[in-house]
Order: C-alpha cells, then sequence, then structure tokens
C-alpha cells in the first residue's frame, strides 16, 4: 500500500466513523477518534456481515484494499452504542 492510499484510507475511515458518531449521538474526541471508530466499525460490520451471510453493500477498493464503507457504520454505530451503555452517567447538580 503506498503512502497516498494509506492517507485516503484514514480518510475515508475517519469520514465513516463521524458518520457513525452523529448517528449514535456521541460527540466526544476528534479525527483520530473517529479514525479509530471507523476502523473498529469496518471490524466488527464485516463479523456481523460475515455472520450473517451478507454481501458488502458498499465497498472501495484502495491499492488492492477493500473497505466496506456501509458495514463499517454499521459497526461503528453498535459500537459507539455498546460505549455509551457502559460509559457511567453523570449527575447533574443545580445550586
Amino acid at each position: 500500500m503506498t503512502i497516498t492510499g494509506f492517507i485516503v484510507l484514514l480518510l475515508v475511515a475517519g469520514v465513516c466513523g463521524s458518520i457513525a458518531q452523529g448517528v449514535a449521538g456521541y460527540s466526544h474526541g476528534g479525527c483520530l477518534v473517529s479514525i479509530a471508530l471507523g476502523f473498529i466499525g469496518a471490524i466488527i460490520g464485516n463479523w456481523i456481515a460475515a455472520a450473517l451471510g451478507l454481501s458488502e453493500i458498499l465497498a472501495i477498493q484502495l491499492d488492492g484494499q477493500t473497505f466496506p464503507i456501509v458495514w463499517s457504520i454499521i459497526g461503528a454505530v453498535l459500537f459507539v452504542a455498546v460505549l455509551n451503555l457502559l460509559r457511567p452517567r453523570r449527575q447533574r447538580t443545580t445550586d
């Protein structure tokens, strides 16, 4: 994989991660968190698709590597939803 292909892959993962953050209502973190969510979502989404026997809906070919767009967003939304369930709630106090 070339450096240009890797940078484009990071950008695509970042866009997928930020779309997932918007859908799930999670807004903590910046660009690096979005990229990480995009990659984690791709792993989780591909695993779910393989377990259910579903094919890739929309995938991008970059330097011989396939990145599943839709499954990345779905996997990242599920991952963020689980994180929000596990995160302790803060109590609001009025003074």
